[in-house]
């Protein structure tokens, strides 16, 4: 990649690329490792994978040009989050079972939304935000698909004891939020079954335009 990006030698597209133009890539290449997984087609899903992980390659050889981190502290950060998400392995702590673990797991990432929520008001100076409490659905991804954010919203909303309820009215949105819901306590993904129905019904109409 530092080959591919070197503005006298290199190629002039990967040159020309930044965070934001090569953000589209990266989603579609997580899309395409899920659509091998569905298909369970595992040399298609090496590949995939490999396209993933050039993603992850691209954005830190960006972030390195502009001194900011490289690949290895892409790696030593995950590393060091796994370490501190899992203190009944790589520590003390004792987890009773998967239940437990995952509350234990949301707890971690309270805190850790905290710190980093703080760490970002006091950089931008906008405000002093050290005893101010963080909510718990605020770092949730706008980007996210919408039946996807919707969910985890709606699941984070639930496991920090709010209201979580599907929103009053009777519009498509809210009705859409109340098959969420639905779904969340179903055990189900909302976007998971949507996209099977939409995959039974393109096979269904294929078949039948060729009658």
């Amino acid at each position: 990649m530092a080959t591919l990006r070197d503005p006298e030698t290199g190629c002039p597209w990967d040159v020309a690329q930044d965070f934001a133009s090569i953000a589209p890539y990266t989603i579609e290449e997580a899309y395409e490792v899920d659509d091998a997984i569905r298909r369970g087609d595992l040399e298609d899903l090496r590949d995939e994978l490999g396209d993933l992980l050039l993603q992850v390659v691209f954005h830190a050889r960006m972030a390195e040009e502009a001194g900011r981190f490289a690949f290895g502290d892409v790696v030593d950060a995950i590393c060091e989050k796994m370490i501190r998400r899992h203190p009944h392995v790589f520590g003390d702590a004792e987890i009773a079972d998967a239940e437990a673990q995952i509350l234990n797991w949301e707890a971690i990432k309270s805190r850790e939304r905290a710190i980093k929520s703080r760490e970002r008001a006091i950089k931008s100076r906008e405000r002093d935000a050290r005893d101010e409490p963080v909510h718990p659905l605020d770092d949730v991804p706008a980007t996210l698909p919408a039946l996807t954010r919707a969910a985890k919203l709606h699941r984070r909303a639930r496991r920090a004891g709010l209201p979580s309820a599907a929103p009053a009215g009777d519009g498509l949105g809210e009705r859409l939020f109340a098959l969420v819901v639905e779904a969340n306590r179903a055990g189900l993904d909302p976007e998971r079954a949507l996209l099977d129905v939409a995959e039974r019904f393109r096979a269904t109409a294929r078949r039948k335009d060729r009658t």
